[in-house]
């Protein structure tokens, strides 16, 4: 079906499911109850993980296939939402042709970032990337501030030209739009105690974003896929037998580059402000902690790792010693002071404390990721069913 095998197509379509109710999905717990501090279905963090599963999609596509590790992929990201920003303002608030520009310019900028650090492999690379991802920053924040907006950013105006637009009246803020659906625009259902938010941006982010993983599966079956695993596994001995890797590396550098500038577009369709703070190198290595946490080279991983640090970093960073009085207030107030003071150090300021201590242990004990973890849970539960099954001596190699 579409091109994909029954695993591939049965993969797409839960997470095209887990998109659709993503509102209920991550909003599990009644409003004003204690545990709703945990609740992430309010429309900006949704949309941030989709985005933000689209970028490390991207980047998986070229460091899970081929190996490269890039430590510059925010520029991309940045390039991408300036070109977005900058549609915005001279042509239309319709994300559409901001999205398809961001694409393309960042797809170019890709072109000539990796026709240059390709030349080297390991670590080289690596540096390389970086050292562009920052004059890239440095660039914007500092140099280009008549087409960046330096320190302040940039943001549609409404005494920019915008062709395809009419006037707005003077002061009235432009506002992103799809065909003239707002992508701010939200509906609400309550149920209960419960209350659920649907917003017209988060799925057209969604959309895109299964659009992008369908496609990434495609690229991951195809011969071209296979090339690039075969650059991972042992690209000396691949350029022995005559052919050349260089052009499949740099298709595979411009194609995550292209994703990344999609990603970047889709922030600017959702929030129409744009700094140089995107291009900053911790931006480059949240995607890279993002792959490996969900694991490389997987399908599902790099959105899974994307989503759980988008919500370590929105709702465990919100949660403050008052909060936790509040938990532990059954407690004497000896032993709840004892612990608020043991686990305050880890959440609010200090949630990259404990995304780090997650981090060290999926490395340490489930280098595959969170779908290496998965795997082992189900194969679990199997070995628990009773099978009639005989062995044939027949195996199927691994992927």
């Amino acid at each position: 079906m579409m091109g994909l095998t029954k695993k591939d197509f049965t993969l797409l379509i839960i997470v095209a499911v887990l998109c659709l109710f993503a509102p209920f999905i991550l909003n599990p717990f009644p409003e004003g109850s204690a545990m709703a501090q945990f609740n992430a279905g309010y429309p900006d963090l949704m949309q941030r993980l989709v985005i933000f599963g689209i970028f490390a999609i991207g980047f998986n596509i070229l460091f899970g296939l081929t190996g490269y590790l890039s430590f510059g992929h925010a520029a991309f990201l940045g390039v991408g939402s300036y070109a977005a920003i900058w549609m915005m303002k001279l042509l239309t608030m319709n994300v559409i042709p901001a999205i398809i520009v961001s694409v393309a310019v960042a797809g170019l900028f890709s072109l000539l970032v990796g026709w240059i650090s390709l030349r080297r492999s390991g670590i080289y690379f690596s540096i390389l990337t970086l050292a562009f991802a920052q004059m890239s920053y440095s660039l914007a924040y500092s140099v280009l501030t008549p087409i960046t907006g330096g320190e302040t950013g940039l943001q549609p105006k409404y005494t920019d030209p915008r062709i395809l637009d009419g006037d707005l009246p003077p002061g009235e803020t432009p506002r992103a739009n799809l065909f003239g659906l707002d992508m701010k625009d939200s509906t609400q259902i309550t149920m209960g105690d419960w209350v659920f938010t649907f917003n017209a941006g988060y799925y057209v982010a969604a959309v895109v974003m299964l659009v992008a993983f369908y496609v990434s599966i495609r690229i991951f079956r195809s011969p071209f896929g296979m090339m690039l695993r075969a650059v991972k596994s042992n690209q000396q001995r691949l350029n022995y037998t005559g052919l050349n890797s260089k052009p499949y590396t740099l298709a595979a550098f411009v194609i995550s580059g292209m994703y990344a500038g999609l990603a970047g577009g889709l922030l600017v369709a959702m929030d129409t402000q744009v700094g140089a703070e995107r291009m900053f190198w911790t931006a480059s290595g949240e995607v890279v902690l993002m792959t490996i946490l969900g694991g490389a080279g997987t399908l599902i991983g790099p959105v899974l790792g994307a989503g759980f640090i988008k919500y370590f970093e929105n709702i465990i960073s919100k949660i403050n010693e008052s909060i936790l009085h509040q938990w532990f207030a059954f407690m004497p107030d000896g032993i709840e002071d004892f612990l608020v003071s043991m686990v305050y150090p880890f959440i609010g300021k200090g949630w990259h404390l404990t995304l780090g201590i997650v981090f060290m242990l999926v490395v340490i004990f489930l280098p595959g990721g969170l779908v290496e973890g998965g795997q082992r849970v189900a194969r679990l539960f199997k070995r628990r069913k009773p099978s009639s099954d005989k062995p044939d001596g027949k195996t199927t190699p691994a992927e």
